[in-house]
């Protein structure tokens, strides 16, 4: 074989941090035994994967075109050598969620799986819909659990389970007072809010977005936060309404901290999603995750 694990390993890291130095640094080794590395992988068959711009690394075609043969490899590899150490079906696991799947149904799906494979641990990254996405894309994160909707060639994209957003306030708040004396709120019951919003790139943004349509340019936004829990509790507070998930809401609602305000013109339905890299290789325990994923939605 004219090349080593350890080349592909040095080729894929300088293509993740598309830096010789901090992909030597992670790699624990010297920046002299990494570029001879990568020198030695491209001299044995007359290639070159990157383009050099200065310090800067990055990948040319011949290299992007490589990439995801080389990842699911090194995977490959891995997963062996695993099952020769434990003698496990299943190795490491890294999930991407975005915030309120990562707060709300991520752990109780670590926990099945961890039950099932004892000695494959799960990483989870917490993060937007746009990060998990770009995580996913650049081979950091094995699969990625969306709120968003997601288009891209590389990604295939896994319909999940069905979520509802709601509108919600303070009890005191003049719309729930509107609400409670059997009033519908309108349109411009909304216009005249203050919100509290997810930050852009969010699922939860997105959704709301797109259910508000032909209001957004007049909403009068006050925060735009990207911690659910911040959310809430600036609503509690009284500084305005919010639009997050029911599976965020549900207990709020029912201790009566906070109010669900019913919009029947507008439609905050959407899907959530599993998405993961075409080119990825499927390992016995990326298989297994998502199996788990759709057995219990």
């Amino acid at each position: 074989m004219r090349y080593t694990l350890r080349q592909l390993e040095v080729f894929l890291t300088i293509a993740h941090h598309q830096n010789l130095t901090r992909a030597a640094s992670e790699l624990a080794m010297s920046q002299s035994a990494a570029s001879s590395s990568l020198k030695d992988l491209e001299n044995q068959f007359d290639i070159q994967l990157f383009d050099r711009i200065g310090k800067r690394l990055k990948l040319n075609d011949q290299g992007r075109q490589l990439r995801p043969k080389a990842e699911a490899l090194l995977q490959q590899a891995k997963e062996f050598e695993q099952s020769l150490m434990q003698h496990a079906d299943a190795g490491p696991l890294n999930v991407g969620a975005t915030l309120t799947i990562g707060n709300y149904l991520a752990v109780e799906l670590m926990a099945r799986y961890m039950k099932d494979h004892p000695s494959a641990p799960v990483h989870l990254e917490v993060a937007n819909t746009a990060q998990i996405a770009e995580q996913v894309l650049n081979f950091q994160l094995d699969v990625g659990l969306i709120e968003g909707e997601v288009n891209h060639p590389d990604l295939e994209v896994i319909s999940w389970r069905e979520d509802e957003q709601a509108i919600f306030c303070h009890p005191q708040h003049p719309l729930a007072q509107k609400q409670a004396r059997g009033e519908a709120i309108t349109d411009n019951d909304l216009l005249q809010a203050d919100w509290i919003l997810r930050e852009p790139g969010s699922g939860t943004r997105q959704t709301f977005d797109r259910a508000m349509h032909g209001l957004l340019p007049d909403l009068s936004v006050t925060l735009e936060l990207q911690h659910t829990e911040a959310i809430k509790r600036a609503v509690e507070t009284g500084l305005g309404i919010g639009c997050l998930s029911m599976i965020s809401l549900d207990a709020a609602i029912q201790r009566g901290s906070l109010v669900h305000i019913q919009v029947p013109q507008r439609d905050f339905s959407r899907v959530l999603y599993l998405i993961v890299h075409r080119q990825k290789y499927r390992s016995a325990g990326l298989n297994s995750w998502l199996e788990l994923c759709l057995q219990h939605p």
